[in-house]
């Protein structure tokens, strides 16, 4: 088992690495920080587009609470790198196995190592409607769980991507008593009885028809204006991103996937182990509703789960030889 690296010169990414951590966010460098004070040799590949970038802050992080995603992943990097862990500015483009795992970087890099942690999260596809991309993370917002104290009584809008957005105007209801769900595309005819008790059960107004764009005065949000020219005063709209998993690299070495209503994720155990041996998973690039406190604690699981594995997996090379 190798020593850790010098902190002092990153750019020398030559030799095998215990571990490569694909993907520099809450899960990523919560592995480091276990796989650097596990006293291995650590590279993390960051390509720097953290899934909550939009966003001025994070809450119900213990501790944590109300700090910027910035600031947060900055502090994290520090204290990696008091453990030896490297971090290289790249994006992992390619990944094949022979013996070890060799990462093909963007900037023309092979990294090798013995085992991988993919953290590469997910992208969010917004509707298609002038504002929603603008306004994303400030007022356009998509968890209420991330957000909903902020703008809590304020008059919301939902924008209608599916039938999962009447699940997210019922649940937004728990911070405004003033919800209006724009069906948008979705027509009136898609939602259940159901769906229409619980809606009057909550309060909440249906409005059918297209949404044309959103009002913004002032550099703040006003209101939602329909197709037929009608306008809705709002001053926050919660929409569902269509999620995207970044899941290329563990694909290209064969994982098994499993559809979710959110796309397909890997198959994974409790510690984020996948079905190619040697390959762990964490934060979103393992499901959709992966928080940043869940990240980093599944990012700390699959960690110590690999330290277990390149310690018996030492032991038991060291007995057979």
């Amino acid at each position: 088992m190798t020593q850790k690296a010098n902190p002092k010169d990153p750019k020398d990414l030559a030799g095998t690495y215990d571990v490569v951590v694909v993907g520099g966010g809450a899960a990523g460098l919560s592995a480091a920080l276990v796989l650097g004070r596990s006293r291995l040799r650590t590279l993390v590949v960051d390509a720097g587009e953290p899934r909550n970038a939009p966003s001025d802050h994070m809450q119900g992080y213990l501790t944590r609470d109300g700090m910027s995603p910035a600031e947060f992943l900055a502090l994290g990097r520090e204290e990696i790198a008091r453990y030896g862990v490297e971090l290289v500015r790249d994006r992992a483009v390619d990944v094949s196995r022979d013996e070890d795992f060799a990462v093909r970087l963007a900037g023309g890099e092979t990294v090798h190592a013995r085992r991988l942690i993919v953290t590469t999260g997910l992208r969010d596809e917004l509707p298609d409607v002038p504002g929603v991309a603008e306004r994303y993370g400030r007022d356009v917002l998509h968890c209420p769980f991330c957000h909903g104290w902020e703008v809590r009584d304020e008059r919301f809008g939902v924008l209608a991507a599916g039938p999962l957005s009447v699940h997210q105007a019922l649940m937004v209801s728990g911070w405004s008593d003033d919800v209006t769900l724009f069906l948008h595309t979705v027509a009136e005819r898609e939602l259940s009885d159901d769906d229409l008790r619980r809606l009057a059960a909550a309060g909440v107004k249906v409005v059918p028809g297209e949404v044309a764009a959103l009002r913004v005065e002032d550099d703040r949000l006003t209101g939602v204006r329909l197709a037929d020219g009608t306008a809705h005063d709002r001053t926050v709209v919660f929409v569902a991103p269509k999620a995207v998993p970044q899941t290329g690299l563990m694909e290209r070495l064969g994982a098994e996937l499993q559809e979710t209503p959110f796309g397909a994720y890997p198959v994974v155990d409790p510690t984020g182990r996948t079905s190619v041996p040697g390959v762990w998973t964490a934060g979103n690039a393992m499901g959709f509703a992966e928080q940043v406190v869940h990240a980093a604690s599944g990012g700390y699981r699959a960690a110590a789960a690999v330290v277990g594995d390149l310690i018996m997996s030492d032991l038991d090379a060291a007995v057979a030889g």
